[in-house]
């Protein structure tokens, strides 16, 4: 059997749904409001306004990854690139 990883990461500057769309398009599926399973991982996500100024603020998407350490690996720096062109 596999052995089970669990990796969380932030992204500042993206919307909760485009992180879902990212993960869709990963051949992810959707499950419910903030959870989306592939193969052999799943994420779940959240978001909240950050600070980033005196006068500014952004939303930070949160994406906790689970899953297989052959597929997370992958995923997460696939998610990770589409991430940091689309946000900051």
């Amino acid at each position: 059997m596999p052995e089970q990883t669990r990796i969380e990461r932030s992204f500042r500057g993206i919307s909760e749904r485009l992180a879902i769309r990212y993960l869709t398009n990963l051949e992810g599926e959707r499950i419910d409001e903030d959870t989306v399973v592939g193969e052999g991982w799943t994420a779940t996500l959240s978001a909240e306004q950050v600070d980033v100024g005196p006068t500014l603020s952004l939303t930070e998407v949160t994406v906790v990854f689970e899953g297989e350490d052959d597929h997370l690996e992958s995923l997460v720096e696939e998610f990770a690139r589409k991430a940091m062109r689309a946000g900051g």
